[in-house]
């Protein structure tokens, strides 16, 4: 099972159209329009698992560039997220010297 990613969207498409949209090229397992956490407005873009890699690359050949709502859509192999880190050192910091707290005098 392959995951397309889909760009461009309009902000009027719904699931429920990508799903019958791709059901051309094959069986839709999942559709997921992404939206914004704080305000459920959708971003414009989304991700499509399709039932198997031929057609999910049927999906691709028919579908990227095609026009839904007025808009161009690109569709592509979705790429794998990248890993968030969380905790250490962000960079910065207030450059003092060390060892004696803080600021440095000149």
């Amino acid at each position: 099972m392959l995951k397309l990613f889909v760009g461009n969207l309009s902000f009027d498409t719904t699931e429920d159209e990508l799903k019958e949209l791709f059901a051309q090229a094959g069986t839709v397992q999942s559709v997921n329009i992404i939206r914004d956490k704080y305000t459920n407005n959708p971003k414009g873009f989304g991700f499509i698992e399709m039932g198997s890699n031929d057609e999910a690359k049927k999906a691709i050949a028919q579908l990227n560039g095609k026009e839904l709502h007025g808009r161009n859509i690109t569709v592509a192999e979705a790429r794998p997220p990248r890993e968030r880190r969380f905790g250490g050192s962000y960079g910065g910091g207030y450059g003092g010297e060390r060892g004696r707290g803080g600021r440095r005098r000149y």
